[in-house]
């Protein structure tokens, strides 16, 4: 699988605690070689009194990657 999964549903662990799911709109690469990905959340993430729509998961913070039907 390319490392490129813009436009893919996933699902992952924001800051290895926090269950995430959500469309992805940017994938890039990172200074030094890491790979990052945008995610459109399905639904918005409360965290520390804030209201979070997007978050940004390191490649490996990323569990499931499902088709663009899928989402």
């Amino acid at each position: 699988m390319s490392w490129n999964l813009e436009g893919l549903h996933v699902t992952g662990m924001y800051m290895g605690e926090y269950p995430v799911a959500g469309r992805v709109v940017l994938s890039r690469v990172k200074y030094g070689g890491g790979i990052q990905h945008t995610i459109l959340l399905d639904k918005p993430l409360h965290i520390y009194s804030h209201v979070r729509e997007r978050v940004a998961l390191d490649h490996e913070e990323v569990v499931r990657v499902m088709s663009r039907s899928a989402a």
